[in-house]
């Protein structure tokens, strides 16, 4: 198949997580996925989505929804599954025929990972790329920099709640359109 590249699908996942392991049983699971687009010939993100993910093996923690503002509530009211989730990439956003980014390498396995657990397809194609690296590697920095961090050193103000999906993932999309500039 094709790549189209004329937009990059930034992705930001939040997933089921605890101040210290898990308790037994319990792994780490999507809850959300956050997405903006960003237009590659006019470098100018397009709108921010929630995909709200119901858990199925975990709990949401305290910790979780301290760090994310989610809800075990509000999951199970608005949330979707994985696979509606993943069909929702794939048929409205073309992830199989675009090329997809996140800061970072988490994102990819993380949803390869409750992907194959839960046995549904991988939404994108091959192509990824780590802005997270990217960012560091073209500003030839001797390491890779958090995305609160990445901001404030592009002079950027970072929008919205930190450790909510489609917030981040709108703030990458920034950080990338001045990578792209």
């Amino acid at each position: 198949m094709a790549k189209n590249l004329d937009k990059v699908i930034v992705v930001d996942l939040e997933s089921t997580c605890w101040r210290e392991s898990p308790p037994q049983g319990q792994t780490s699971e999507i809850i959300e996925i956050g997405v903006a687009v960003l237009d590659m010939r006019t470098l100018i993100p397009e709108g921010k989505r929630s995909i709200l993910v119901k858990p199925l093996t975990s709990h949401v923690s305290d910790f979780c929804t301290q760090l994310t503002t989610l809800t075990a509530d509000q999951l199970e009211r608005e949330g979707v599954t994985l696979a509606q989730a993943c069909k929702i990439l794939k048929s409205e956003y073309e992830g199989k025929s675009r090329v997809w980014a996140s800061w970072g390498d988490y994102d990819r396995r993380q949803l390869e990972r409750d992907c194959k657990a839960k046995g549904i397809g991988y939404p994108f194609g091959p192509t990824h790329l780590n802005a997270k690296a990217l960012f560091s590697l073209l500003r030839q920095e001797p390491r890779e920099h958090g995305m609160a961090e990445a901001l404030e050193l592009l002079g950027l103000k970072l929008e919205g709640t930190h450790h909510r999906g489609h917030d981040d993932a709108w703030n990458i999309a920034k950080i990338m359109s001045a990578m792209f500039a």
